[in-house]
């Protein structure tokens, strides 16, 4: 019998009549995945408005101790370590991440009230409030990697009730959090747990008071203008080297590019230098086919794993995007760049991409393994190529390119030289601070109060 993954709503578990089967990356059956249709969603919605307000301290308190069950804790007859291969076999992600996002979510709800205070306007106060713009949050998740669904964590801190809607290959992570978060206290009608369609993901969306949406530059295109919906997108990070190459730039580089697997929104794009453009990309080329292709579950993966007809299909999106691009990595495998690892799954091994000039139009293609086009620029180019990037690194000496780089809106984050590890840092906006999207500042005024008689 397949391990039955359920919605949960009420505080209670419950399976469906509408149920699919999720295999992992190397065509194995995992789980039976219960789904809430549109109706369903809607109800749980609705329910989830009579639940009772919760006060500040006490929400901290509950979010602190979900972090340490998630971490430490048998949950649904899930331990940690089985939740780590699990999530690796369904998401193609090496295990080591499911490992380190253990500890990153323990550590990270220890603190949320510290990041969520530090997001609050600094005029909140005497003339104004910091007010929630809604009550119900919906979450459409991802299934790139699981330090994601820290995102929804905050919104808790902030006073909202969440809806997950999880992501197709990952539903693993946001249960996990779901019953390590009820185990903890949490009020059964702040939390609800709803795989589904996308059709009652289009429900969900609807029925909520805001929606925190993932998805491609299709998705973002979809939602783009409506205020109730912030959506998270391709990330498109980037990294600029104004100054010679020596080896630890390498090391930052390769980090960069294949941390995690690559799977990450900020994992490195692309790569421009205004050195020369062809020789760092066969030092990058060199530096990265050497990682190894295994099965994900093996403690030595670094590299992403899917289905073998899926990472065939990736690779060749490569060609479709630059045809006259030059993979410098595809002649270094012997066993080709999509070598088979376990079962039906295979491999994607790195590819670094060559291209001519700097505003070729491939450099936006990103793809979910470690995968980077390097290409040439010149000061006199600017911030344009740059531009439109969740994280730039700026390995340069010029403090005025830093400076237009804060001031250019489609720049997220700004990293002023090589900061191993950044993206881990709860405090850091990733595409702006979650509560400027989830509260407000509202005027207020209060007369004082009237004088005792003498």
């Amino acid at each position: 019998m397949l391990l039955p993954l359920p919605v949960v709503r009420d505080g209670e578990e419950h399976t469906s009549r509408d149920a699919r089967v999720l295999h992992g990356v190397d065509a194995t059956p995992l789980a039976t995945v219960h789904e809430a249709p549109p109706l369903i969603t809607r109800l749980a919605v609705k329910a989830m408005r009579r639940a009772p307000r919760i006060p500040l301290d006490e929400r901290l308190t509950i979010l602190a101790e979900a972090g340490r069950r998630f971490a430490e804790d048998t949950l649904g007859g899930e331990s940690p370590e089985e939740y780590c291969r699990l999530q690796a076999l369904a998401s193609g992600v090496p295990v080591t991440v499911a490992r380190g996002a253990l500890g990153r979510v323990r550590e990270d709800c220890a603190r949320i009230g510290d990041v969520v205070a530090g997001q609050r306007p600094v005029g909140v106060g005497r003339a104004a409030r910091w007010a929630r713009r809604g009550d119900i949050l919906g979450v459409i998740a991802p299934s790139n990697h699981p330090g994601t669904h820290g995102a929804w964590l905050q919104a808790l801190a902030l006073g909202y009730q969440v809806v997950v809607r999880p992501g197709a290959r990952d539903p693993f992570t946001p249960l996990r959090l779901c019953r390590a978060l009820l185990a903890a206290g949490l009020h059964p009608g702040w939390i609800t747990f709803l795989p589904g369609s996308h059709a009652a993901a289009d429900v969900l969306i609807d029925a909520v008071d805001l929606a925190l949406v993932y998805g491609s530059e299709t998705t973002v295109a979809r939602h783009r203008g409506n205020a109730r919906v912030l959506v998270r997108g391709p990330g498109r990070s980037k990294i600029l080297v104004d100054r010679p190459v020596d080896g630890a730039t390498l090391d930052h580089l390769v980090a960069e590019i294949a941390g995690d697997g690559g799977v990450r929104c900020t994992n490195t794009t692309a790569v421009y230098t205004s050195g020369d453009h062809r020789a760092l990309a066969e030092a990058l080329a060199d530096r990265l086919a050497v990682l190894p292709a295994l099965p994900v579950t093996d403690e030595r993966a670094v590299l992403p794993v899917r289905p073998q007809k899926e990472a065939l299909g990736l690779r060749a999106s490569l060609r479709r995007a630059a045809p006259t691009a030059d993979d410098l990595t595809e002649h270094r495998y012997d066993d080709g760049p999509v070598p088979v690892v376990d079962g039906d799954g295979s491999a994607l091994r790195p590819a670094v991409m060559c291209v001519d000039r700097a505003d070729h139009p491939a450099t936006a293609t990103e793809l979910p393994f470690p995968c980077v086009w390097v290409a040439p620029w010149q000061p006199s180019q600017g911030i344009g190529p740059l531009d439109n990037s969740l994280a730039l690194t700026l390995l340069t000496d010029d403090a005025a390119l830093v400076g237009r780089a804060l001031d250019t809106p489609g720049i997220r984050t700004v990293l002023h030289g090589a900061l191993d590890g950044w993206w881990r840092d709860p405090y850091l906006p990733h595409d702006g601070y979650l509560g400027q999207f989830l509260r407000e500042a509202r005027g207020f005024a209060s007369s004082p109060p009237p004088r005792s008689p003498a």
